[in-house]
């Protein structure tokens, strides 16, 4: 295949160019003009950018076990209409949880068939599963999720700050990675508590103070074991200096921020509007506009979705209630746009957008092959129109509940067609692998 345009966004930029692929990889780039002959030749139209592929690596399939909130062939679909290639799967959702190689080799088999990108896999760190640590690194899982206060179900149980340092001591042994839902419990235990329709109140329940406390403990542990961790999607822009500040001090963390935490603002959430409940919480405008200078300085890495869906009826939309409603937000398709819609008024160009949503995560998850248009890399990609629009509708998303707080939102950026290893997805026949770290 050939792929020729005016627009091809490689790591010089954005060019034109002549895009070579031969047995699913990147085996040439050339100026426009050089003639590269292939069984397929795509001629991008002059509103379209040739984009690689997006890398999301915070994403809960939630199958097997709560198949009913979201699925594989579901999440997957979703992830190819919004430029995604790459999807890593949490621990959690599903029943059994990623705790064990068992737990992991069957949700592999449940995988397998319906995958429309490519997926790999976290593996959980819980309370007593130390012994099961090694084992799944050496099955390919990219690493390790742990909370540091309740994870909202019961089957994936918090580990304390003492038992993360252990835990990280042990990853460190073998160079794995920590990733860690920085809140505190004790002192999400002792704000208000979050009940009924008003958003007020829910994000007085989740203050600024427990995602700081966490994230000083993950730092500090970090720091003494000499572990690799990464902050699970940052919604407090409170805790940007001392992640700067452990960051020049050579402590080995990364940090992530979320599409919610960029475009939406607490002021603007209606009451009893559940589809914006999620954890931690989407904050105010003047913490929005400070996440984005932690991206654009660096502090913050990288951008990916956090897609946490759920069944309506767990979203509580009858009553609206807060404390009752599912925390989650329904945005894998989204992603892209939302956060190229709010990127270019501010006069950020979408190299960057891109960087932060395919190249920074591939890194994460040392993806050696993914997030780059380049020689020898995965022909991954998206055929991108970034000024064409149109308005979310909920009911013509892949994802398996019709619930996302971007309904009627009006976006830029359509992603008109994904392939994977030159292939192109056609959501009918999944033609996704399941990845294993270092290609294990």
């Amino acid at each position: 295949m050939v792929v020729r345009g005016r627009r091809v966004l490689t790591t010089a930029g954005i060019a034109a160019r002549e895009v070579g692929i031969r047995g699913g990889r990147i085996v040439a780039i050339e100026p426009l003009g050089n003639a590269l002959a292939g069984a397929e030749v795509i001629d991008l139209a002059d509103d379209e950018t040739m984009i690689p592929g997006l890398v999301d690596t915070h994403v809960h399939v939630n199958e097997p076990g709560r198949t009913e909130w979201e699925g594989f062939a579901s999440a997957t679909r979703a992830a190819a209409a919004g430029g995604v290639t790459t999807i890593i799967d949490m621990p959690l959702n599903s029943v059994p949880p990623t705790t064990t190689v068992e737990n992991l080799k069957l949700k592999r088999e449940v995988a397998a068939d319906q995958a429309f990108v490519d997926v790999g896999f976290w593996g959980g760190a819980i309370p007593g599963n130390l012994a099961d640590l090694r084992p799944l690194h050496d099955e390919g899982v990219f690493g390790f999720k742990c909370f540091l206060l309740h994870s909202g179900v019961d089957e994936f149980p918090h580990l304390e700050a003492d038992e993360m340092e252990t835990d990280m001591a042990e990853l460190k042994s073998f160079d794995s990675l920590m990733i860690v839902h920085a809140e505190d419990s004790h002192a999400i235990d002792r704000a208000p508590h979050p009940g009924g329709d008003h958003y007020a109140t829910f994000l007085s329940s989740r203050p600024r103070g427990a995602e700081n406390k966490a994230i000083a403990e993950v730092i500090e542990r970090a720091r003494w074991t000499g572990a690799r961790a990464h902050i699970l999607h940052l919604s407090s822009s409170d805790a940007l200096p001392m992640i700067a500040s452990a960051k020049r001090d050579g402590v080995h963390l990364t940090v992530e921020t979320c599409p919610h935490y960029l475009t939406l603002m607490a002021e603007e959430i209606p009451d009893g509007a559940t589809a914006y409940k999620c954890c931690p919480p989407i904050r105010e405008a003047s913490n929005r506009e400070l996440l984005w200078k932690g991206l654009q300085d660096g502090t913050i890495d990288c951008i990916v979705s956090d897609h946490s869906p759920s069944t309506l009826d767990l979203k509580d939309l009858e009553n609206g209630d807060f404390a009752v409603a599912w925390g989650g937000v329904s945005s894998l398709q989204l992603g892209l746009s939302l956060i190229w819609t709010e990127a270019r008024h501010r006069g950020i160009p979408l190299e960057q957008v891109i960087s932060w949503m395919a190249a920074k995560p591939a890194a994460l998850a040392r993806l050696a092959t993914k997030g780059q248009l380049a020689l020898g890399y995965d022909a991954d990609f998206s055929i991108f129109a970034p000024d064409d629009a149109y308005v979310v509708d909920v009911t013509k998303l892949q994802h398996k509940n019709p619930i996302t707080p971007y309904d009627g939102k009006a976006l830029s950026g359509v992603v008109r067609k994904t392939y994977l290893r030159g292939q192109q997805i056609n959501n009918q026949t999944p033609h996704g692998t399941l990845l294993r770290r270092g290609g294990i």
